[in-house]
């Protein structure tokens, strides 16, 4: 089960303010508020799982390593 990610109004507006600037500079175009609102939703729902189970497995690693150096520790 898969849950959705909330945004606060501030954050989500902040999110469409930096698409439509990004779509501004980098393109040249003018997005308006629905229009960088579909593509953040585009990034929500497409994107951003795989950078957080890019997370998890790094934080996996991670933690798998600071165990090992808790063992170690054993006398």
């Amino acid at each position: 089960m898969r849950e959705e990610i909330q945004l606060t109004k501030e954050k989500k507006a902040k999110m469409i303010s930096e698409i439509k600037t990004y779509f501004a500079k980098e393109r040249e175009e003018d997005l308006g508020d629905l229009a960088a609102d579909i593509v953040l939703r585009f990034v929500i729902e497409k994107l951003a799982p795989e950078f957080y189970n890019q997370g998890v497995l790094d934080s996996y690693k991670y933690l798998g390593s600071r165990v090992e150096d808790i063992l170690s520790l054993q006398k």
